[in-house]
């Protein structure tokens, strides 16, 4: 598959349940190996389900985009414009709040095809900035991020299941 075959399409409420199954699978191949179980199975109960995800992807503002293939979602990023982080001192950042792209896709074209629609989103919401969080594990992550032209910014913290991890705060500005 090349990038060039690649659908990218805002989600609809409608897609919930896909949406929900694949973030879901994303996120334990993501953080499942090195993570206990338990924080992994909290956090996917609170996080990934399809009632989560309809209500996400009903809330004003936020913008969920679909990578498909065939049909079959390969990946997405989800978008809150005017989401402010305090380290992120722009008059109108745009956070992707999530990213995510099935590991049989990487180096495939889909993540940088995913990026250019959440920039192209971003700008067209106004934003003068993305920013989002990663985790300081994720070296793929942050290797393709750095590729993208975000920087390195700071330190934040997230709460996996009942265990605190650091992550990186990754900023791009958008000229």
């Amino acid at each position: 598959m090349s990038a060039a075959g690649l659908e990218i399409r805002r989600a609809a409420v409608g897609d919930a349940a896909t949406l929900a199954a694949f973030a879901e699978r994303a996120f334990r191949e993501a953080y499942g190996p090195l993570n206990t179980p338990a924080d992994v199975e909290q956090h996917v109960a609170r996080h990934y389900g399809a009632a989560r995800q309809a209500a996400d992807l009903a809330r004003p503002g936020l913008v969920c985009l679909l990578a498909l293939d065939g049909g079959q979602l390969v990946g997405f990023a989800v978008l809150v414009p005017a989401s402010a982080h305090a380290d992120v001192a722009l008059s109108h950042p745009c956070e992707i709040r999530r990213f995510y792209v099935d590991g049989s896709r990487h180096g495939r074209g889909v993540a940088g095809a995913l990026m250019a629609a959440a920039v192209d989103q971003a700008r067209a919401a106004g934003s003068d900035a993305l920013w989002l969080t990663t985790w300081e594990h994720s070296h793929r992550a942050r290797a393709f991020y750095a590729r993208q032209g975000f920087e390195d910014v700071g330190t934040t913290s997230f709460l996996l299941g009942a265990t605190l991890q650091s992550d990186r705060l990754l900023l791009r500005r958008l000229a």
